[in-house]
């Protein structure tokens, strides 16, 4: 398994090393000199000029998010807290004639911290996505596609109650992995698409033994005798397959206002088909100036896999079923794009 994320990472830092080597920028030549050459070219003749192909577009943005509340002798009291939010964003995508190949990986990570309260992480995320799509003709909005994308966390997360913590998540645990193929319309691969796939594997991994032996995140649980001995492990791994439907759009609405918008919706064919889990997120950024930005978002999820539970009598035990999971985002900062 620790190949497998090896893998992933490897690929789409390739992506990165390929789009850098096709943007070779060469000054001060005439625009009629221009032409493009293959790196064929470059070793037979290397007087040749390598130029800028212009198929391949990138974006790298980082950004720190921050709030701090002091209080010294206020009168209708409150409470110390800091809180702050890194997000990183890489993209890189490559159109050529009626092929499309979009890449993407983000890495977000925030925390919080309050007067006499430890360090608590408030955001966790790393996630890639990879598209690639052809169409017939020019004419067409519909491109063939493949799609594969990976999602995890960096650090591990807990549920707190007073001063005692129970981890409920970790690294690759849980990580989700998509493989599908499928179909995309679009106009605009960048600003608008619509991905219909009727064959996606989705892989769940749960690759931490305590979590894998309580059979968080739908993998089947440990078995265990009338004493409580362990007889069987945990499965660490589960898989479907189903349909999977995702929207992207993105549109600076007013200026200096930008909205994107995310919808991804899934369903099994073989369990519970007509049970959708769904995960969709829209942010508002407010670009203040190159540097300055304010931040509004949210992001809902609902995942039938993902089971609720609470300790009665020191015995944890399951009150209910899957249940709706939302997320809302406030911040100013400082963004870098390059």
């Amino acid at each position: 398994m620790k190949s497998l994320v090896l893998y992933i990472f490897l690929f789409f830092f390739s992506v990165n090393s390929i789009a850098q080597i096709d943007s070779i920028m060469v000054k001060n030549i005439e625009t009629n000199d221009i032409h493009k050459v293959s790196i064929y070219d470059l070793v037979d003749n290397p007087n040749k000029i390598v130029i800028d192909s212009a198929f391949w577009k990138k974006k790298n943005v980082i950004s720190l998010d921050a709030s701090e509340v002091a209080f010294v002798n206020w009168n209708a009291g409150g409470t110390n807290s800091i809180s702050g939010l890194l997000n990183f964003e890489m993209e890189r995508n490559y159109k050529k004639g009626n092929f499309v190949w979009a890449n993407r990986l983000l890495a977000r990570f925030g925390v919080n911290t309050q007067k006499d309260i430890k360090l608590k992480k408030s955001d966790d995320q790393l996630e890639m996505y990879s598209t690639i799509g052809y169409r017939k003709d020019t004419l067409s909005n519909w491109y063939s596609s493949a799609n594969i994308s990976f999602k995890t966390q960096f650090a591990s997360g807990y549920s707190y109650d007073g001063d005692t913590k129970k981890l409920i998540s970790t690294f690759m645990a849980p990580a989700y992995l998509f493989v599908g193929i499928g179909t995309i319309y679009s106009h605009d691969v960048e600003k608008f698409n619509l991905y219909l796939s009727p064959a996606t594997l989705k892989s769940t991994f749960v690759l931490n033994e305590t979590l894998a032996n309580a059979g968080a995140f739908g993998v089947t649980g440990a078995t265990y005798d009338s004493n409580g001995v362990l007889i069987k492990k945990g499965k660490q791994s589960r898989h479907e397959l189903g349909f999977l439907l995702v929207s992207t759009y993105e549109k600076e609405i007013f200026k200096n206002i930008f909205f994107k918008n995310t919808m991804s919706f899934y369903t099994d064919y073989i369990n519970d088909f007509g049970n959708i889990d769904v995960d969709w997120e829209f942010v508002f950024n407010l670009q203040v100036n190159d540097y300055i930005r304010a931040v509004f978002g949210s992001h809902l999820k609902y995942d039938n896999d993902i089971k609720f539970t609470e300790t009665i009598n020191d015995e944890e035990v399951q009150i209910s079923g899957a249940k709706v999971q939302w997320k809302q985002v406030l911040g100013i900062g400082v963004v870098y794009q390059f």
